[in-house]
């Protein structure tokens, strides 16, 4: 009998996976996030994504790598560094070595560090083990190209479709290693590759190869095995940000009784949710791919005013293009919901990278008094929830609402417990109700401000709208100055109402922390992480996130205000410190920034909350 190999127990493991742009890296790693939640481990992924769409192969500009996060309680983040590292080749094992824990271990496809590969990746030596001193890692040198290779000679495939297998192959070494089945992810295999079967043969094949060599070297290799996890009951899905936020859209519109109409240009790391959507035409979804930014809210602005749930969605560029259009939608009063997934800028900056700098721009981005609803989504998951209030809220004030995402939340998965509709209020458009010759265009409900809704081809409820100042009530055209200022006014009061609407903003941590971290949008995870793993150190800490940028909750002021030290932390150079100082003077707010397009590490976060404690 074989000896076996050592098994650790650990409460939770962080794997990356890495490797070359075309070596099927993002397959992979969600193909190994789907097992862990099958299981019931609880989980947060980053996939990590070259800009270019295809880097000179072998380089580290070309490597792409997926994390995933998972153990036996609530993972919050994709974790700071890794337990496992898969590196398909030498630029995948020097782009990560920073990434990697003390003892880490480290699967190499040996067949592939060889001196042409050695150089790409700017090894000096062909010895990277020695060259980067990691005689200190659990390394695992398996000749996977060449077991991928054996595992299919007999059939007869090609040597490009052989080569591509082989990412299954270190897959099933990686189940082997966390005492994982295999048998979930032959199913999801065979399903994702069910057109074509003699494909979907060879990577279970392979898959199972890789898991066999793992049988083979457990007499020298530990093993890991992480419990599942204690999670509410339910039915539940593996969902990223982009995918969450087209589904909150389609509830929205099923609330509300509203077709849903997206115009959208394609931009990354956006575009998910234009794809997401233009496949739901069962459900009455209207889709546009237009030839512009402009155009692409042009129309959703014309689809609100018919009557639709007007949607458009874009990144940083693009929300650019869109700031005349948005002045329109808020001069007209119409609904609109214009998502923003964030990315490293400016320009066209870092397509594929993650930042918050588009806060200023989503507040203040636009020509004149011009206010809107801002709103920014902070988990995977809860982008669902965030697109459907972002669309009640549209709909119900009608007012334009920007919704902030960003490249970390829009590519990041968790585990989703799918919601009964019912957990969901109802959402009920402000329709005009007096009759014709009663009713006045910008006649406004006195409770939330909004003017009232009546659709086109409604007979005798004809009227225009547009981007000239409007008579106060009757929505004729007006120069008049002091209509203006009324109107100015009327506009402006309406969006501080929707603060009556949304809830107030939630402290975690200690009632009397000695420090008050501050945080919004996609942060949240490292951000809470950070404050947990200060409460077990003993350290008093809260956490107020803000979701709801403008308005602010009511509360904002008074929570604020009890603590002697505030740290604002977001991935910019100080955005939200900035605005939250322009709205209270009198509060002090430190800063802790970061713009290098990767998302915080608990780690650093910690450090820099200990530095402020201590003084």
């Amino acid at each position: 009998m074989a000896k076996k190999s050592k098994v650790i127990e650990k409460d939770e493991v962080v794997v990356r996976f890495s490797g070359d742009s075309g070596d099927g890296m993002q397959l992979t790693g969600s193909l190994f996030s789907f097992s862990s939640a099958i299981y019931g481990n609880d989980i947060s992924t980053f996939p990590d994504f070259p800009a270019e769409i295809r880097a000179p192969q072998g380089t580290i500009g070309g490597v792409s790598g997926f994390q995933v996060h998972f153990g036996h309680s609530e993972v919050y983040t994709p974790g700071d560094s890794a337990d496992v590292l898969v590196a398909m080749n030498p630029a995948a094992l020097k782009a990560n070595l920073e990434w990697l824990k003390p003892g880490a271990t480290i699967i190499l496809d040996v067949d592939s560090f060889d001196d042409k590969n050695l150089a790409k990746a700017g090894y000096k030596s062909n010895d990277p083990i020695e060259e980067d001193n990691l005689g200190s890692y659990n390394i695992i040198k398996a000749p996977i190209t060449t077991l991928t290779r054996a595992s299919l000679k007999n059939m007869d495939l090609d040597n490009k479709s052989i080569l591509r297998s082989k990412n299954m192959y270190a897959l099933g070494l990686v189940f082997w290693l966390f005492n994982r089945p295999i048998k979930d992810t032959e199913h999801l295999i065979r399903e994702k590759f069910s057109k074509n079967e003699r494909i979907a043969e060879a990577n279970v094949r392979v898959l199972e190869a890789g898991y066999n060599y793992g049988m083979i070297i457990q007499a020298v290799t530990p093993s890991y095995h992480i419990s599942p996890a204690e999670i509410k009951p339910g039915i539940y899905r593996n969902l990223n940000g982009n995918r969450a936020i087209a589904w909150g859209f389609l509830l929205a519109a099923q609330k509300s009784g509203l077709d849903l109409f997206l115009g959208s240009y394609p931009i990354t790391p956006a575009t998910e949710i234009l794809q997401e959507l233009s496949a739901r035409k069962d459900l009455g979804v209207k889709v546009f791919q237009a030839e512009d930014e402009i155009a692409a809210i042009s129309t959703a602005i014309g689809a609100s005013f018919a009557g639709n749930l007007g949607i458009t969605s874009t990144s940083g560029p693009g929300l650019a293009l869109k700031g005349e259009a948005l002045g329109l939608a808020v001069m007209a009063e119409l609904p609109l919901v214009v998502v923003d997934v964030q990315r490293g800028g400016p320009s066209t900056g870092l397509p594929t990278k993650t930042e918050q700098a588009d806060l200023n721009q989503a507040l203040y981005g636009r020509n004149g008094e011009s206010p809107l609803v801002v709103m920014a989504a902070s988990s995977p998951v809860n982008c669902f929830d965030y697109a459907f209030y972002a669309a009640k809220i549209a709909i119900e004030h009608m007012t334009p609402v920007i919704l902030l995402s960003d490249g970390f939340l829009a590519n990041g998965t968790q585990p989703w417990r799918i919601p009964n509709e019912d957990e969901f209020p109802d959402i009920k458009p402000p329709y005009v109700e007096k009759s014709a010759d009663q009713w006045q265009v910008y006649e406004r409900d006195p409770k939330r401000l909004n003017r009232y809704w009546a659709i086109p081809g409604t007979p005798g409820y004809q009227h225009r709208i547009g981007g000239l100042e409007k008579d106060f009530l009757s929505g004729d055209v007006s120069y008049d100055h002091r209509n203006h200022f009324k109107m100015v006014k009327a506009r402006q009061e309406k969006v501080e109402r929707v603060a009556d609407f949304i809830p107030p903003l939630e402290v975690h941590g200690d009632e009397d922390a000695d420090l008050l971290i501050v945080g919004w949008g996609g942060t949240f995870g490292h951000l809470f992480t950070a404050l947990e793993e200060l409460q077990k150190d003993g350290k008093k800490v809260a956490l107020a996130h803000f979701s709801y940028l403008n308005p602010l909750p009511k509360n904002s002021y008074e929570i604020l205000k009890r603590y002697s030290k505030i740290v604002v932390c977001e991935l910019n150079l100080g955005q939200l410190a900035n605005y939250l100082r322009s709205k209270f003077p009198d509060i002090t707010f430190r800063q802790y920034n970061k713009v290098e397009g990767q998302p915080f590490t608990v780690a650093e976060l910690k450090n820099h909350f200990e530095k402020i404690l201590d003084k």
